[in-house]
């Protein structure tokens, strides 16, 4: 693993350790230096460890490879030449004298694969070679897990490190390998990677499926029926509706008008009798809690908040909130997981909190265990749950911004739901016979019905669905009925149905899908579609994911010249045998190299045979005020436009406006969209302008400043955050690759 000639020659890196002994000689160091990503998360561990500790921030990844440049070396074992970007030198100068004066260096970056690769690149970098080097890792910023884990440290764990290097250079030969073909083929500014690439595959296809969809006719036929008013003595007896099971013990035919009509004009005058009636006790479990894939399905479902949005919350939860007289600290464990574990500890805290606050009958006998179903679950890290949870969200409520308290709200319900008794249900299904009075019944029908008879978890926590998929606790209770019980019809309810193509994908499904198939991590999820988004591959109506034209041409072009790259199997395998290189099991290089004998050859094969593509403008509903022509959403210099198609002619053109997610910090009712200057650069303004003047030439990303409550904006290409108002800056962690 090189550097490039950013760094240090080694004569200076001499005189460097020269100069440590000297000052090691002068003055004995007297704290140990912890170093974490954020200063988020090192305000809140230095307030736990006291005068004996100095932390710092690394402001994330202090080495990377290079932008203008592959930087890796197909031809030396892809030996990957990192440097320190320009904009982390200070970052690393303060480092380096921060490990001058340290008697030990303690490594507390986030407990995954990429923060084990962020550990090694700090101590690279930081050239701290003549101290004790420990990793402490801990899955939650408390006090005691914090501590925990500084009395356990252990070294670097490199088949860490080695996987995450993996991926970044498989990641980065696929990027700059076919990236360079699109910009010539298609279009500037295009992207291609092994993880993105697939997603849209998806996406497109489920497109195709809905387009070549042919819908089907079919008939339903229900019943809505009563029991007798003299029998139970009511004026208004309760209905129920049964709908056609079985006709003479057959499935009915109801696939058009006709046949189902027949059955109606035979049921006019029916007699409907009770042939048998089934009671069970039923149950249902609780969901596991939250690992990050489903966090970002739930949190869509129910919080309507993207993928993106929620993993931002989620970490600040994390690295630590200030809870007044109690001080700054961390409300959930790591958001970054795929493993349903849950510590003895935590289980038990939460049987506490359901005993306190339910009664003993809602804790059951023995805690749950839940186990993974998800192809290629990694490390055994806890499940997202509330540190502490005695913390109740009501508690918690006025030290949080409105959507870190729904955010937390959903974590803690879920977790504390999951530590719960089962619902149970009595569940009943009926058979109602019918056909002429005093002959035999051939047409059968079937009710069902359900009630609660203990509730279990939904006391506190009930799931979201994709779909309207019928739902047990939907059922209504059916009426005591008994067996022979004669019905009076209330009425017949024929009803035409059409067969429906599948759904497109939302964020939620899309996520769900991609990791049942076993395509990328808890990481690459959200800037995965943040990245289709930005390419503008995707768009997004009505919480629903279409490919755009763009989209489109770009994914059949990568099935037709790159079919392992986008290839479901392909792709899943490569994250099992990254896999394999985390656990021991196999060595990075090989993994690589075999990769890349096998698709260099269709880049060269594509660079001769892919044929470019003219891109087609897309319509609008909008009417150009200047010669009534139809506008049409262009991709310029500067990204996404509106303009008028009589162009020399009519020149006219507008900025399309892109919403940013973000409410108005000043009027609170618009949005803030994206907008662009005479001279093409973006700006942030409100969607209700003139009526709203804010604007920022920095992206709001919906969060005040903690010191001066000012609103904070993006600072930089590489994800920095700032305070608009006041010198506050703070380091969001670095996008993973897709």
């Amino acid at each position: 693993m090189s550097e490039t000639k950013n760094e240090k020659k080694p004569a200076a890196k001499k005189t460097t350790t020269k100069t440590k002994k000297k000052a090691t000689t002068r003055r004995s160091p007297s704290k140990s230096l912890v170093i974490v990503e954020s200063p988020a998360k090192a305000r809140t561990i230095e307030r736990y460890l006291g005068k004996k500790y100095s932390v710092k921030a690394s402001m994330g990844h202090v080495r990377d490879l290079p932008k203008s440049k592959m930087g890796v070396n197909v031809d030396g074992d892809f030996e990957p030449q990192y440097l320190v970007p320009r904009d982390k030198n200070k970052v690393v100068k303060e480092l380096r004298e921060s490990v001058k004066n340290a008697k030990e260096i303690l490594l507390a970056t986030d407990p995954d694969r990429e923060g084990e690769a962020i550990a090694w690149h700090l101590i690279e970098a930081a050239q701290a070679t003549d101290k004790p080097i420990h990793r402490v890792v801990f899955h939650e910023i408390t006090s005691n897990a914090v501590k925990e884990a500084i009395e356990n440290p252990r070294d670097i764990d490199m088949r860490l490190v080695e996987a995450q290097q993996a991926r970044r250079v498989l990641d980065r030969l696929v990027g700059y390998e076919i990236s360079p073909l699109l910009w010539k083929k298609v279009k500037s500014g295009l992207s291609a990677g092994r993880v993105q690439s697939v997603a849209l595959r998806m996406i497109v296809e489920r497109e195709d499926e809905i387009r070549e969809f042919e819908p089907v006719e079919y008939w339903s036929l229900d019943v809505e029926l009563a029991q007798q008013a003299a029998q139970n003595g009511k004026s208004q007896p309760k209905t129920f509706t049964a709908s056609l099971h079985r006709v003479n013990d057959e499935k009915p035919d109801l696939s058009n008008e006709e046949s189902t009509m027949k059955i109606v004009n035979d049921l006019d005058d029916a007699e409907y009798s009770v042939t048998e009636v089934r009671t069970r006790e039923t149950q249902r479990r609780p969901s596991a809690p939250f690992i990050t894939s489903t966090l970002q399905q739930e949190a869509s479902r129910k919080l309507r908040m993207g993928a993106t949005l929620a993993m931002r919350r989620a970490q600040e939860l994390y690295e630590g909130i200030d809870l007044g007289p109690e001080g700054t600290t961390g409300l959930i464990t790591y958001m970054r997981t795929d493993s349903t574990n849950i510590s003895s500890a935590a289980q038990q805290r939460a049987r506490e909190v359901i005993e306190h606050r339910l009664g003993k009958e809602f804790v059951p006998e023995k805690a749950p265990v839940y186990t993974r179903k998800a192809k290629g679950a990694q490390e055994a890290h806890e499940a997202i749950r509330p540190t502490d949870p005695a913390r109740t969200p009501e508690a918690m409520k006025p030290f949080l911004s409105q959507p870190q308290y729904r955010l937390y709200r959903l974590i803690w319900q879920r977790f504390i739901a999951s530590q719960m008794r089962n619902a149970i249900f009595d569940s009943t299904s009926v058979d109602i016979h019918a056909g002429k009075s005093g002959s035999e019944k051939p047409y059968m029908f079937r009710a069902t019905g359900s009630v609660i008879k203990f509730s279990g978890f939904i006391e506190i926590y009930r799931e979201g669905r994709d779909d309207d998929a019928e739902d047990e606790m939907d059922r209504d209770a059916l009426p005591q009925l008994t067996k022979d019980e004669i019905l009076a019809l209330q009425q017949l309810l024929p009803e035409q149905h059409f067969t429906q193509p599948p759904p497109r994908f939302s964020e939620a499904t899309l996520v769900k899908a991609l990791e049942e198939q076993g395509i990328g991590r808890p990481s690459t999820y959200a800037p995965t579609i943040g990245t289709l988004r930005n390419r503008y591959y995707i768009t997004e109506e009505e919480r629903r994911l279409f490919p755009t034209e763009l989209g489109e041409i770009v994914s059949r072009l990568l099935i037709k010249h790159f079919p392992n790259i986008v290839d479901y199997d392909f792709t899943s395998n490569m994250e099992e045998e990254l896999d394999e290189i985390a656990t021991g099991e196999r060595q990075w290089v090989p993994v690589i190299r075999e990769f890349y004998e096998d698709f260099h050859p269709y880049v060269e094969d594509a660079e001769l045979n892919m044929a470019k593509v003219q891109i087609k403008d897309e319509p609008t509903d909008e009417i150009c005020d200047k010669c009534g022509r139809q506008m049409v959403i262009k991709i310029g210099r500067f990204g996404k436009f509106i303009a008028c198609p009589g162009f020399p002619e009519c020149r006219n053109s507008k900025p399309l406006l892109v919403k940013t997610g973000v409410d108005c910090p000043e009027c609170g009712e618009g949005d803030v969209v994206e907008r662009r200057s005479k001279k093409g650069r973006p700006f942030y303004g409100c969607s209700r302008y003139p009526e709203c003047e804010f604007i920022s030439w920095n992206k709001p990303i919906g969060r005040n400043c903690p010191e001066c409550n000012d609103i904070l904006v993006e600072a930089g290409r590489r994800g920095g955050v700032k305070c608009r108002a006041c010198n506050y800056k703070e380091s969001a962690e670095p996008a993973r690759a897709s």
